[in-house]
C-alpha cells in the first residue's frame, strides 16, 4: 500500500509537460509551494552569507582600530613597503574571502564531516584579528612574526581541507595565503628596521 504513495519522475513532452509544471490547465499549486520553499531556502542562504562575511570583516575593523595607536608612518621602510591604508584594505580583503571560503564549505557540510575545519578557520581568524594590534598597535614584531607564520600554517591547512570539500572555497583560500606570505615577510623586515 505505501507504493501507491511513490512517484516515478518522468520525461513529459508537450501537453503533459504544461500541466505538470502549472502553466497549462492544471492548478499549480505545488509548484508554487516549491517555489515558495526554493525562496525561503535562498534568503536563509543569503542570510547566512551575510553573517559569514560580515563577522570576519567586522573582527577586521575592530583590529584596525585597536592597532592604529602605533607610528607605522614614521619607521624607514623599503620602497616596497604598501601604505598603511592599502595594507588595512588587503586585510579586509582577506578576511571578506576567507568569510566567503569558510560560507562555502559550511553550505557543503564540510565543518560537520570534518570538525578540525571549522577550528582550523577560527585559528586562523583570531590569529589574523591579533596581528594589527601586536605589530602595529604595540610594534611587537617578533612576536608579530610568529603570528604571521602560524597564521600562514593555518590558511595552508585550510587550504587542503576546504579543498576536500568545495575546490572553489580552497581556491579563495590561494590568494589569502599569499597574502599571510606578505605580511610575514614585512614583518620579518620590520625586525631589522
Amino acid at each position: 500500500m505505501a507504493s501507491q504513495n511513490l512517484k516515478h519522475r518522468t520525461t513529459t513532452t508537450g501537453e503533459d509537460a504544461s500541466i505538470s509544471t502549472g502553466t497549462g490547465t492544471g492548478t499549480g499549486t505545488s509548484n508554487k509551494s516549491k517555489r515558495e520553499r526554493n525562496m525561503g531556502t535562498a534568503k536563509r542562504g543569503l542570510r547566512s552569507l551575510a553573517v559569514a562575511v560580515s563577522v570576519p570583516l567586522s573582527l577586521t575593523l575592530a583590529s584596525i582600530y585597536l592597532g592604529s595607536s602605533h607610528s607605522h608612518g614614521s619607521l624607514p621602510k623599503p620602497f616596497w613597503f604598501l601604505p598603511l591604508w592599502a595594507l588595512h584594505v588587503l586585510c579586509m580583503a582577506s578576511s571578506f574571502l576567507m568569510g566567503l571560503s569558510a560560507w562555502l564549505v559550511w553550505a557543503e557540510g564540510g565543518f560537520h564531516r570534518n570538525p578540525t575545519a571549522l577550528s582550523l578557520y577560527l585559528a586562523q581568524l583570531g590569529l589574523s584579528f591579533v596581528w594589527n594590534p601586536i605589530v602595529l598597535g604595540a610594534g611587537a614584531t617578533r612576536v608579530g612574526l610568529v603570528v604571521c607564520l602560524a597564521m600562514f600554517g593555518a590558511l595552508t591547512r585550510c587550504y587542503w581541507i576546504f579543498k576536500e570539500v568545495n575546490p572553489i572555497a580552497a581556491d579563495l583560500t590561494k590568494p589569502c595565503l599569499a597574502w599571510a606570505a606578505f605580511l610575514s615577510i614585512v614583518n620579518l623586515k620590520l625586525l631589522f628596521v
